[in-house]
């Protein structure tokens, strides 16, 4: 079986998609490279689920185009796109065997049943579920059904695969598993994959590129290091991952360099385009640490403290508002009310364009 072995590339030129008076997405302009696994994330009702459809045939735009391979498929049926989908709910049949399950897309298209199962059998090879072909959907774990959906999309040798939501039916351990295993396989077979989350762990772990959306809008397009260490937008270093952002001045400091200053706090910033002048930081929870009131920190009062194992989460007051620390100090915890000195480590910190 040759999954694919070609896979697609992916391009949306300046779609839009609207619903009566609501526009869902505008004017959206991607292009998603060969043999990569982008992720369009973003929170409910930000268009992502839309662009998904639209892309696999299921919605039509009311503007713009949409090519596959280089080819334009904006008008064409869902069957005539060389996509599979893998859906949230999996869709399998449950009457059905796993062998028959997988070989179903195969036989609708005109195979013969003998060499749709030899190919159905290559595909549950390839996602791990050897001799697994005479069991029913009910008899399998949640990720091994998850499994099967992907095998039974793979067998179709489409160009693009696409995942909607494939991981929120598992419980938080197994999602972590079955996440690693789609990663693999797709690296492995090189196939072309555009995968729908809202989950901000989810898609850091998987993909190649993920694209932030927010109202029908791509707010911030890259790769899960650029989203996560330089955020375009407040909303950005919130929502990847979770961040304090809090106001700041950028300043000159005596070596010439730029530094964020917050109070008597001056921290050096590495932003190419930082100007003197008013911005935002965004400060991850891991990236401050707590020690003694003293100059170069920030005075804080401690609000609240969870111990969690293998860190503390303590809710600090400051001059600039209340801020989320994590301090994996675990052997004492600081109690409320007591003042604290809040100071920052290297990384975690970036400074948001105004």
């Amino acid at each position: 079986m040759t999954v694919p072995l070609k896979p697609g590339s992916v391009r949306f030129e300046n779609v839009q998609k609207r619903f009566g008076a609501v526009t869902a997405i505008h004017d959206l302009s991607l292009e998603i490279e060969p043999g990569t696994l982008v992720t369009l994330l973003g929170p409910s009702g930000c268009g992502k689920t839309t662009t998904l459809r639209m892309l696999a045939g299921l919605e039509q735009p009311s503007a713009g185009r949409i090519l596959i391979g280089g080819r334009d498929v904006t008008a064409l049926p869902a069957n005539e796109r060389d996509v599979s989908m893998v859906f949230q709910s999996y869709a399998l049949f449950p009457h059905m065997s796993i062998a028959d399950n997988v070989a179903y897309g195969l036989r609708s298209g005109g195979l013969s049943r003998r060499a749709a199962h030899e190919r159905a059998e290559e595909g549950l090879a390839l996602v791990g579920l050897n001799g697994f072909g005479e069991r029913l959907p009910s008899e399998l774990s949640g990720g091994q059904q998850q499994r099967v959906a992907v095998a039974r999309a793979l067998v179709l040798e489409p160009q693009v695969l696409l995942l909607d939501e494939p991981l929120s039916n598992l419980d938080t351990r197994l999602r972590r598993h079955v996440r690693t295993e789609i990663r693999e396989l797709q690296q492995r077979l090189g196939f072309t994959a555009v995968y729908v989350t809202h989950d901000q762990d989810e898609a850091l772990a998987v993909s190649d590129r993920i694209v932030v959306m927010k109202d029908g809008i791509m707010a911030q397009a890259g790769s899960p290091r650029e989203l996560y260490e330089q955020p375009a937008s407040a909303f950005i270093a919130d929502f990847i991952g979770e961040a304090n952002v809090v106001p700041c001045d950028v300043v000159r400091t005596s070596d010439g360099r730029l530094g964020a200053r917050l109070g008597g706090m001056v921290h050096a910033i590495r932003a190419d385009s930082a100007r003197e002048g008013a911005a935002k930081l965004a400060i991850r929870p891991n990236a401050m640490f707590l020690g003694d009131r003293r100059p170069g920190f920030l005075d804080g009062r401690v609000l609240s403290a969870a111990y969690l194992g293998d860190h503390i989460e303590y809710e600090v007051e400051t001059a600039f508002g209340r801020l989320f620390i994590t301090d994996p100090a675990v052997e004492t915890v600081r109690p409320i009310a007591s003042e604290v000195g809040v100071g920052l480590h290297d990384r975690g910190v970036a400074l948001i364009p105004a």
